[in-house]
């Protein structure tokens, strides 16, 4: 039985905007950046998308092919508010509910049949009390494991419901566009269309050994993906257990040399906080909110549990460059480590990750003794407004 829900609320954004306003029904709604600055767009409303507008599209462009559209800067507060009345929906059917951004979670329903039926059952009866109780109208995809969840979730938009059983996934992804596995980015989609692999089928065919010969071990992660294995669990947020520090900036930003300092402080802070708990994580994930409130986070896991700030900062800094913010300021960044190793302990061969431990402890005994503004790293020395919280 397919006991993983996703629900993906559809143009969120421009559709909060047109029920706060209902004269915009029917109407091209674009939000985000505004014509003649500097920006994207955040979300637009499905009559908008029939002439070409889509998100993350610069605004000038969507300007060009909808000039006659309605844009609208986002209005974060009223999606937040939304958003927590959708998210209390979900709570009263799952506890196990891991909210990816503002519009969309995953649930996992599998101790819920008792009281509640069917899968099935509990994500049409979410999808009508979505539309009931908000006005807004979601998008579900039922089936065994997140990846496929997601995937059956934008299939059928607007308004979709697909269930995908376990036996049915192979057949279900196999015409499927390569580019929906998640890590299928600009970069690896050419390597794979120079190779012909077109479709997830075309994957799951090509030997599992030459993918992972030319793209390591995401190789391997696209084998699985293709063969719809995916071994991940619902994460809720109150029993995720990580160490993690975010900073909303006291005005967006689009100075990225700022970001970044920013990232090696917050980097900074984490390792302070694993080293005092003797903690070390395999996970290491970075959290962004731009200036649209539009957040996301990527995560990347190691082989090696780390927990010095170097190691954090290093892999949290793939993660930043490797996103593509299209231009727009950044409101939020986060970082945190999870997947601790409570029996990993430092090779006598790694003589190099000792003596960076062996820094963390002499940092930490400084900032113990002086205070946390006794001793601080060269490439922080400069002012950052905003507020930080752990």
């Amino acid at each position: 039985m397919p006991d993983i829900i996703h629900v993906d609320m559809d143009c969120f954004f421009a559709a909060v905007e047109v029920k706060d306003n209902p004269d915009l029904a029917g109407k091209p709604v674009i939000v985000g950046a505004l014509p003649g600055t500097r920006g994207v767009v955040a979300a637009c409303s499905y009559e908008a998308r029939e002439y070409g507008v889509h998100s993350a599209m610069p605004v000038s462009r969507a300007f060009k092919k909808c000039p006659h559209g309605i844009y609208l800067r986002p209005h974060g507060n009223r999606y937040v508010e939304e958003s927590e009345k959708i998210r209390a929906i979900f709570q009263h059917y799952t506890p196990l509910v891991e909210p990816l951004s503002l519009d969309e979670a995953f649930l996992d329903v599998s101790g819920s049949h008792r009281l509640f039926g069917t899968s099935v059952e509990i994500g049409h009866a979410i999808k009508d009390r979505i539309k009931t109780e908000t006005g807004l109208v979601a998008s579900v995809g039922v089936a065994p494991t997140k990846f496929v969840a997601k995937i059956a979730s934008d299939l059928e938009k607007p308004d979709g419901f697909v269930v995908v059983n376990k036996d049915e996934v192979l057949d279900f992804l196999r015409p499927l566009d390569a580019r929906k596995i998640w890590g299928v980015g600009k970069a690896t989609w050419k390597k794979l269309e120079r190779l012909g692999l077109k479709t997830i089928g075309d994957i799951a065919d090509f030997p599992a050994e030459e993918l992972e010969r030319m793209f390591g071990k995401h190789g391997v992660h696209l084998h699985n993906l293709a063969h719809g294995i995916d071994a991940r669990s619902v994460e809720p947020e109150s029993e995720r257990k990580q160490v993690g520090n975010e900073h909303t900036f006291g005005e967006d930003t689009g100075d990225m040399v700022e970001v970044e300092r920013t990232l090696l402080a917050l980097c900074d802070k984490v390792a302070g906080r694993l080293y005092k708990k003797g903690c070390k994580g395999r996970t290491v994930t970075l959290k962004l909110r731009d200036e649209t409130f539009r957040t996301v986070t990527r995560a990347h896991t190691l082989d090696s549990p780390v927990m010095t700030a170097e190691d954090i900062y290093h892999i949290a800094l793939d993660l930043l460059r490797n996103e593509d913010l299209r231009g727009l300021k950044v409101r939020l960044i986060g970082v945190s480590v999870s997947g601790f190793d409570e029996n990993c302990q430092t090779s006598l061969f790694d003589a190099g990750s000792e003596r960076k431990e062996k820094v963390e402890e002499l940092l930490d005994n400084i900032r113990g003794r002086f205070g946390k503004g006794a001793i601080t790293r060269a490439s922080l020395i400069y002012k950052r407004k905003g507020k930080t919280k752990e």
